[in-house]
């Protein structure tokens, strides 16, 4: 089934055995594909590959401030979100014009208030797949579970690549999941929403940075940047970034939590003639607007394509 293959979502025999079997295409479902689909290229085109830009201009830059690392790896959180999840949209959608009805892969993740949510929402098929034939038979969490975990997340890494950065990132996970399963279980209950949403991000684009550089050497520079170490809070060109892309980091950071599906919907069951006269015309636009971009870019594909 060609269009998840590439990246994902992971789809096991078991879940499309029984359209193998008896599989119907439906003008619904070829309905919902093509909206699924453009939502998902909309997505690569509009925001993943404009967040990219930015989060290389400012994270390949020959001097790294305070502002720029961080504004750098914001950029590229939105980026790898949208593009991987704009992906799945994509594959999802074909799979339904085909009759294949595919698994969510993704569910808002950057709304998360700890690590270990954020790894139920990121990837849900990868973690499922890594759950269900690697943790629990090697014992799950009855039977040597800090080995277990560790062991997961180190497959993890090596799965994204054969590179040291990505061991250092599984691990670097591995370790913060297991401090939460079991020193900061607690702690995190009783601290109110928003900070552990903070933390959650901070610990997220950390992550993310380790992933970003395969050198560790320019990962250890990115570091030190980050948190001032010889390096200045910000520079001129850390300020014009933020002023240039202020509207981009707007609509990502709206566009990564479910406030739009919530409103839209909401309108949807108020006005009934709502969905109908706006579903084909807001798709027929992204279609039209995908198709103007795609005629100004050179080829640029999908993050997940390297791994």
């Amino acid at each position: 089934m060609f269009p998840q293959l590439v990246a994902g979502p992971i789809v096991r025999y078991d879940d499309i055995a029984p359209y193998l079997k008896n599989r119907r295409v439906t003008a619904d479902d070829m309905a919902y594909g093509i909206k699924r689909f453009t939502a998902g290229l909309l997505k690569k085109l509009a925001l993943a590959n404009a967040a990219g830009e930015a989060a290389a201009m400012l994270l390949e830059g020959t001097r790294l401030t305070v502002a720029s690392s961080w504004l750098g790896m914001l950029m590229y959180t939105f980026q790898i979100y949208f593009d991987f999840s704009g992906y799945s949209d994509m594959a999802i959608g074909m799979g339904r014009m085909f009759g294949f009805k595919f698994k969510e892969n993704f569910d808002y993740p950057y709304i998360s208030k700890n690590i270990t949510e954020f790894w139920r929402r990121w990837h849900i098929s990868l973690s499922s797949f890594f759950r269900d034939y690697v943790y629990i038979p090697l014992g799950g969490n009855r039977y040597k579970h800090v080995r277990n975990i560790l062991i997961v997340w180190l497959l993890t890494g090596l799965w994204h690549g054969a590179s040291w950065n990505f061991v250092i990132w599984g691990l670097f996970y591995g370790v913060i999941l297991l401090a939460e399963k079991t020193l900061f279980k607690r702690k995190l209950l009783e601290i109110p929403s928003p900070f552990c949403h903070i933390y959650t991000l901070v610990i997220v684009m950390l992550g993310w940075a380790i992933f970003y550089f395969t050198d560790i050497n320019s990962l250890w520079t990115f570091i030190k940047g980050a948190f001032g170490i010889g390096s200045q809070l910000y520079d001129l060109t850390s300020v014009s970034a933020i002023c240039t892309n202020l509207w981009l980091i707007v609509v990502c950071a709206i566009g990564i939590t479910p406030v739009p599906a919530v409103i839209y919907g909401h309108l949807c069951k108020k006005h009934a003639r709502f969905a109908a006269i706006t579903e084909p015309v807001l798709v027929a636009l992204g279609l039209a607007l995908c198709f103007v971009m795609l005629v100004g870019q050179t080829y640029n594909p999908f993050l997940y394509f390297r791994f």
